[in-house]
């Protein structure tokens, strides 16, 4: 009986545990998601083509997402 009741303690935390990484993955992807639009919509107004802005916001951006990441400030 005590064997059960640790598992369900374990599960009860593992359950817990992976709902809170789902949360902050879907905060982070929505900060990368509005990045990357606003990025791509100045990039398209200079002129440039859709392959040009796609790779210099995506790269720009997930810079971006990493730095955050690691509480490092960019300039």
């Amino acid at each position: 009986m005590a064997n059960k009741l640790v598992a369900a303690f374990l599960v009860c935390i593992v359950v817990a545990a992976a709902l809170n990484i789902r949360t902050a993955e879907a905060a982070t992807d929505e900060k990368f998601k509005s990045c990357f639009n606003t990025c791509e919509s100045e990039c398209k107004a200079e002129g440039n083509g859709s392959t040009v802005c796609e790779m210099r916001c995506d790269a720009d951006c997930s810079a971006k997402e990493l730095a955050d990441k690691l509480n490092i400030k960019l300039p």
